[in-house]
């Protein structure tokens, strides 16, 4: 079912596209360094960036989930990004 790897350039793009989307902002907004304190990113809208997530990468990666005990750690799209790329190269 894998295909073939997820660069970083790409989970940065589904993060930076997807929480674009879900805030309505500009994807030029969400750079990689950029807090989700910074970006008004509440905990339903890192919810709907999980969820997002998860479905674009399970088509990927079998199974692809984001522990929710996890996504407390998670407080900047940079920390997404490690987590999403630290996830799929265990996977």
């Amino acid at each position: 079912m894998s295909e073939s790897p997820i660069t970083r350039a790409e989970i940065v793009s589904l993060v930076q596209s997807n929480l674009a989307e879900i805030l309505e902002i500009s994807p030029d907004r969400v750079s990689e360094d950029a807090t989700f304190a910074s970006l008004d990113a509440d905990s339903l809208a890192l919810i709907e960036l999980v969820e997002a997530l998860e479905e674009a990468l399970s088509s990927r990666v079998a199974g692809f989930r984001i522990d929710d005990e996890d996504l407390e750690s998670l407080s900047s799209v940079a920390d997404a990004v490690n987590y999403v790329a630290n996830k799929l190269s265990a996977a």
